[in-house]
């Protein structure tokens, strides 16, 4: 029997982080969370893209890879379920629209062998919202580097999430994507919301018989 191993992933803002600990929290299960502010690189990255990018993008590479290494041998392997605010597959999202043709090609090889034996998430909860909810969102939290996201960098940002879970779903017919809109939900102000995100987890949980 597979263990639950779900992932939140969405733009920034969306409220992954939250989201997670509360799916955690309802059943008990591991959380693990991103290493954001920990990237030494991150605030000259915002401030120039093209030259920070592939610096930025290397960081968050092997420090994911270290985390999932972690939690595979911690977790997973010891049937313990875990949820994440994100997947190292996100990676991938970020540096195909940052990175040069070269760079790219080179970093997907990086990507590719270090990510060969990683575990994949069985559920993927991918949590989408317009512009204006995201801006609002990382206003509220008041991330000092945040402030210098352009809102043109997020709003491609959220067609390139869109358009790779597609693409996600149609590879991994295997695993389980749901998807909700943050216009239209509020789980961390309403709590009916959030049984409404948590009903849908359960019935798949269920359904993949955990």
């Amino acid at each position: 029997m597979s263990i639950p191993f779900i992932t939140v992933e969405g733009p920034i803002g969306v409220g992954k982080t939250s989201l997670a600990k509360a799916i955690a929290d309802t059943y008990q299960f591991e959380l693990l969370k991103e290493i954001v502010d920990e990237n030494p690189f991150l605030d000259k990255f915002y401030e120039d893209i093209a030259e920070w990018s592939f610096q930025t993008e290397m960081f968050f590479l092997c420090n994911r890879y270290k985390q999932l290494s972690d939690i595979d041998k911690k977790y997973l392997l010891k049937e313990k379920a875990v949820v994440a605010d994100y997947h190292i597959f996100k990676n991938l999202i970020f540096a195909k629209r940052t990175l040069s043709k070269i760079e790219y090609e080179k970093y997907e090889a990086i990507y590719q062998i270090l990510t060969r034996d990683m575990p994949v998430p069985n559920i993927v909860i991918f949590l989408d919202a317009s512009l204006d909810v995201l801006v609002s969102r990382i206003d509220m939290r008041g991330r000092e580097f945040e402030k210098k996201i352009s809102p043109d960098y997020l709003e491609q940002l959220s067609t390139d999430y869109r358009m790779f879970m597609d693409d996600f779903e149609e590879k991994h017919p295997e695993v389980t994507v749901l998807r909700f809109n943050g216009d239209e939900i509020d789980f961390v102000q309403n709590g009916q919301d959030l049984n409404k995100i948590v009903e849908k987890v359960d019935a798949t949980l269920h359904r993949r018989s955990f």
